[in-house]
């Protein structure tokens, strides 16, 4: 996994641009491989790029197209917000980062630059982001037209509204800060902002806070008449020169851009003298308004002048102009190395480069938000390609998770019924399916019904099997797709959606069985709820667990989130916490927690623990402060099977959250059981989770 951060603002022109060139800078120190990824770019005119993106990944000549560079223009972004689709968006983030992230060593990601039409939506969004790409974030404030108190509230509230968030921050930095404050706003942040949190505080450069002249024609859309060499010519000041010369000469600043008539000949040659003459100011350009341009023998006589000031003419009046001027806000082209120097320079001068970096190459985060978990069974079911039998192909919902896992081409398929009726039901729903690509199979009249018969007449004589019932039998789905498993014709199977956990499950015990060492078949949910990914068991298999049972499920499930990317921290539920509590269902947990803890002692788990005390940190810290588990379980097992399954489905049905499974756990080879009110989403995860366990048993 590559060092990634995630530059974040709050408002518009901070000057992040600054602290983007000098994190790449820094980052090309480390390794040669560094990507630059912005979710969100600025809306550009057809067949033009984002300047900015253009500048970063030019300017250090970066292995790294410019599609690839970025996941949405603006516009794009506000549309899918406006239907709802958030998902969607970060999904799509997550997927072009990772790309990224599989290349290079080093990422930086740049957040939005919160342009007037949805920047209400800009943090909110910038917040989401950073916390699904897991990495920490690097704030950059502007401390210009503030107060030093507006400033610095302005940055706490920032910090704590990333904190609230759960999103890690690297360091804030306060930008365009006047020279003589800032040991003040330093000292003053320290104040607000937790020690481990670098603070760097850049001042304000005039030189780069000031548009060039090339920036001021782009806006006014000018057609440049001489000097175009000299366009990114940085400007101090503009004044119109209306006036009579000798007064418009003495109020000439250095860097100035004057704005005129273009038939004003004494204003613009008296310009040009200036800025060729010791005594005066240099002229940084000049802008002839009105579409006017001067007589023939003044054009000549200023094409035979020597000089450093491009001149521009426009169509607008000077007021008009004028106004368009001061609304020109200052950006870093590629092609202006000075600019670029310099705030590399500023960079180097007042940001600790390598303070960052350690803390970069240090951090290691456990978090896991339900959309990277969700990408990431994507990309495991991806590995190795697996072949995952489903048995209800009669279903509506199970043919449209085929049509799904058909068009991302993740696993092989096969589907047990008439192909017949399949099609007409794929006709019906207007899917978009090639059945011709899936594995059809009816076991009511296959050609593997005989073979399977002896299969499951061999497997299950001894247990008073007739040669009658395994014929029979094997024309029953579940025990089809079982023996397909079995036989290694399928790598997995998913059924459930029309059928009882025990129809799906007893053919598994008889004919799979369950792992060495494992005597407890169980299963977890992945309870996917708007910060965390949480595992669940037992929700689905059983009822009334005791001491060693129960020890077994909590294992098996500890296993199961560890394989999924989940770091586990094992809470052992009951109706108490810690040693207060009595009676035999809390002696059980204690019991069952004492059993894992003496086979697994590397294990962190606790309990009896109360459910709100295992997940609210504020609790945690009052009911079992020395818990190295309380307030952070990812883990919660369940005392019985009536607990386990209310309580994820009341979280379900009252957050909204996503709920994942159940993933059986135990068996040598995986089955994984629906519920009869499963979603098509729901088919679709549970046949990636499938995928994965038979990945991880291969």
């Amino acid at each position: 996994m590559s060092k990634a951060i995630y530059i974040a603002t709050i408002e518009s022109h901070t000057g992040k641009s600054l602290v983007s060139l000098g994190l790449l800078r820094m980052m090309l120190t480390k390794s040669i491989k560094v990507g630059y990824f912005r979710p969100i770019i600025n809306d550009t005119e057809s067949g033009q790029f984002d300047n900015h993106t253009k500048t970063a990944i030019n300017f250090f000549n970066l292995d790294l197209k410019l599609s690839d560079s970025y996941a949405y223009k603006q516009s794009e972004v506000l549309k899918l917000l406006s239907k709802g689709k958030v998902d969607e968006v970060i999904q799509t983030v997550i997927e072009k980062y990772k790309n990224l992230e599989a290349r290079f060593d080093y990422v930086l990601v740049e957040g939005t630059d919160f342009s007037e039409e949805g920047s209400f939506l800009e943090l909110d969004l910038n917040l989401a982001i950073a916390k699904n790409l897991g990495i920490p974030c690097l704030i950059v404030g502007s401390g210009k037209n503030k107060t030093t108190d507006e400033f610095i509230n302005s940055m706490e509230i920032t910090y704590k509204a990333f904190k609230r968030k759960e999103v890690d921050i690297l360091g804030l930095i306060a930008n365009k800060v006047s020279l003589e404050d800032r040991e003040l706003v330093a000292s003053q942040l320290k104040k607000v902002i937790p020690s481990e949190i670098q603070i760097d505080v850049i001042p304000e450069s005039l030189y780069l806070e000031n548009p060039t002249v090339k920036e001021i024609n782009e806006a006014l859309e000018g057609k440049v008449l001489f000097g175009e060499q000299f366009i990114d010519n940085t400007i101090g000041s503009f004044s119109s020169g209306a006036m009579q010369l000798r007064n418009y000469l003495t109020r000439i600043k250095e860097n100035a851009l004057v704005v005129t008539p273009g038939d004003r000949a004494d204003i613009i040659l008296g310009a040009l003298q200036a800025n060729a003459s010791s005594n005066y100011p240099k002229i940084a350009g000049l802008i002839l308004t009105g579409g006017l341009l001067p007589e023939e023998s003044i054009l000549k006589l200023i094409e035979g002048v020597q000089s450093t000031v491009p001149i521009i003419s426009v169509k607008g009046g000077t007021f008009g102009t004028t106004n368009k001027i001061g609304a020109v806000k200052s950006k870093i082209y590629s092609t202006n190395s000075k600019k670029i120097l310099l705030a590399l320079d500023t960079f180097d001068s007042y940001v600790n480069a390598e303070g960052i970096a350690n803390i970069l190459t240090q951090y290691n985060s456990e978090r896991i938000t339900p959309n990277m978990f969700q990408y990431n069974l994507m990309q495991r079911a991806k590995v190795n390609r697996k072949h995952i039998v489903l048995p209800e192909g009669n279903d509506d919902r199970i043919i449209q998770a085929a049509a799904r896992l058909q068009l991302l081409d993740i696993v092989d398929l096969t589907i047990l019924g008439d192909k017949n009726t399949i099609q007409l039901k794929c006709d019906q729903l207007g899917l978009q399916i090639d059945l011709d690509k899936i594995n059809i199979l009816n076991p009511e009249d296959s050609v593997h019904n005989k073979e399977f018969a002896q299969t499951l007449y061999e497997a299950r004589k001894h247990k008073g099997m007739t040669e009658t019932t395994a014929n029979d039998l094997v024309k029953d789905v579940s025990y089809y797709g079982t023996i397909m498993v079995m036989k290694e014709m399928a790598d997995g199977m998913v059924s459930g959606a029309a059928h009882t956990t025990q129809h799906t499950i007893k053919p598994s015990l008889q004919l799979i069985k369950t792992k060495p060492g494992v005597s407890v078949v169980s299963s977890v949910f992945f309870m996917c709820l708007p910060d965390r990914v949480s595992v669940m068991g037992d929700c689905a298999v059983n009822p009334n667990p005791n001491a060693e049972q129960l020890a077994e499920i909590a294992i098996s499930s500890a296993q199961s989130s560890e394989a999924f990317g989940i770091n586990a921290r094992i809470a052992m539920l009951s109706y108490s916490s810690g040693s207060s509590g009595k009676g035999e269902q809390v002696e059980k947990v204690r019991a069952a927690t004492e059993i894992v803890s003496q086979k697994y002692p590397d294990l962190k788990i606790e309990g009896p623990i109360q459910y709100d005390a295992a997940v609210d940190m504020n609790i945690a810290k009052s009911k079992m402060p020395d818990s190295k588990v309380a307030g952070q379980a990812s883990v919660l097992i369940f005392p019985d099977l009536n607990t386990g399954n209310n309580t994820y489905k009341a979280i379900q049905r009252e957050t909204g959250a996503l709920a994942i499974g159940p993933m059986l756990q135990g068996l040598n080879k995986p089955v994984n059981d629906l519920s009869r009110g499963c979603t098509v989403e729901d088919i679709f995860n549970t046949v990636l989770l499938t995928a994965i366990q038979a990945n991880q048993e291969s």
